[in-house]
């Protein structure tokens, strides 16, 4: 039982939850809750670690045929990102994708993200990724850590299941993806056209901006057409995630319709 915040492996655990420089390093990220563990897929797990107290717990059951090492409660609290810790949580291997995978899909549908900062935004679209159907998520390396504590959270448990990539060059991406015939939507205050007037049931993909500054003139510039969602009142735009979702689930509408 670890028993010490001296353990070297309770300061390495903290290192992985606070430093993105860590979590690369070592090709690893962590996830907490029994839900996050279950889902994990079990070749991706690393090491899991549990607390006294969860073992006293009908949920430890999830535990059945896994190595795991114990924590004493005291210990385990000063491991754990959240507030009230369920008490279970695993070192994951970073999962690894490349463009030319997610570009098999014969009408594939991507959202593309410019220097997304805000971690729960960026766990939200993945985990609406996940539920819109959509092949991949491509962001700029200005894109905050997909692999932050609270992006992890956010997905709950999406992260294992859409693929995703960090490409060096966004717009060099964009490029590539309008060279195989992927049509790119700059969701752009200049829109003229409303989103749900466009055709997204061939190769798709949607630019998405940086939450304060939106998209940048160079990546805009790329996409074939802008569009807007429609605002009342005195709001001018929505939050990144909320727009995502919009844009997402109308393409989904449109190939559901195809596809009956």
């Amino acid at each position: 039982m670890i028993t010490s915040t001296s353990n070297q492996q309770v300061k390495n655990l903290l290192q992985l939850q606070k430093k993105s420089k860590a979590r690369k390093e070592q090709g690893v990220f962590v996830v907490e809750g029994v839900k996050m563990f279950r889902e994990a897929p079990a070749d991706w797990i690393v090491k899991t670690y549990v607390s006294q107290e969860f073992l006293k717990k009908e949920e430890a059951s999830a535990l059945k045929g896994r190595e795991y090492e114990i924590v004493e409660d005291r210990v385990f609290k000063t491991m754990s990102d959240t507030m009230t810790p369920q008490g279970i949580l695993a070192v994951v291997r970073q999962p690894v994708s490349s463009l030319e995978k997610l570009l098999n899909d014969p009408a594939p549908f991507f959202m593309v993200l410019e220097n997304i900062q805000d971690p729960g935004n960026l766990g939200t679209i993945l985990r609406t990724a996940e539920g819109a159907g959509v092949n991949g998520i491509l962001m700029s390396r200005d894109t905050v850590d997909i692999f932050n504590p609270k992006t992890i959270r956010s997905t709950m448990g999406s992260v294992y299941r859409v693929p995703f990539l960090y490409v060096e060059d966004i717009c060099e991406t964009v490029r590539e993806l309008k060279n195989k015939g992927i049509s790119a939507y700059a969701a752009h205050l200049k829109g003229t056209g409303s989103y749900d007037e466009q055709d997204y049931t061939k190769g798709t993909a949607f630019l998405i901006g940086n939450e304060g500054n939106g998209l940048t003139d160079e990546l805009a510039g790329l996409a074939d057409t802008y569009i807007r969602i429609p605002m009342y009142g005195k709001v001018e735009s929505l939050n990144a995630a909320i727009a995502s979702a919009v844009l997402m689930y109308e393409a989904q509408r449109q190939r559901r319709n195809i596809e009956r």
